[in-house]
């Protein structure tokens, strides 16, 4: 942990987990099956609970920056973050998309489904971290591929 955060920092964020996660349960939005209603239209609820929390932290965002220009528990300034649009976004966005569409869980919704009891995510959980940790691996190798490339062509 940085050494200039805050004190309460670590607990304020397991605060805000609590809250994301209650309040993913309480609107059922951690239910695969629900998701998956969502992804062929037969149930918009998730576009409310989306929509209704964008509304909420956008107002937040808003507000706050206008107010002070540092976060109160770090410090740090409000920026804004630009990332270009490239095709590692794409890609990964389509990638995200299809095993959202397969499994109807992403991983805030795959934790938070753990805390009302679906245990067979606890597959889709392990999925989530091989697939990432194999992307790092492929990214590394590749990395390390050109890095060999561009010393070998000296």
């Amino acid at each position: 942990m940085s050494e200039d955060r805050h004190p309460l920092f670590m607990p304020l964020i397991l605060v805000g987990g609590l809250i994301f996660g209650f309040g993913l349960a309480l609107s059922r939005m951690a239910r695969p099956e629900v998701v998956l209603d969502f992804l062929q239209f037969e149930d918009l609820g998730l576009l409310f609970v989306m929509g209704g929390a964008a509304v909420v932290t956008g107002v937040v965002f808003f507000v706050a920056t206008r107010l002070d220009r540092t976060a109160p528990l770090t410090g740090q300034a409000y920026t804004r973050r630009l990332k270009s649009m490239d095709r590692n976004v794409l890609f990964g966005g389509a990638i995200f998309g299809v095993g959202w569409g397969i499994s109807g869980i992403c991983p805030g919704a795959a934790y938070a489904s753990l805390g009302v009891g679906n245990l067979p995510i606890l597959w889709a959980i392990a999925g989530m971290f091989l697939g990432a940790y194999a992307q790092g691996y492929l990214r590394a190798a590749v990395a390390g591929d050109a890095g060999t490339a561009a010393v070998d062509a000296d």
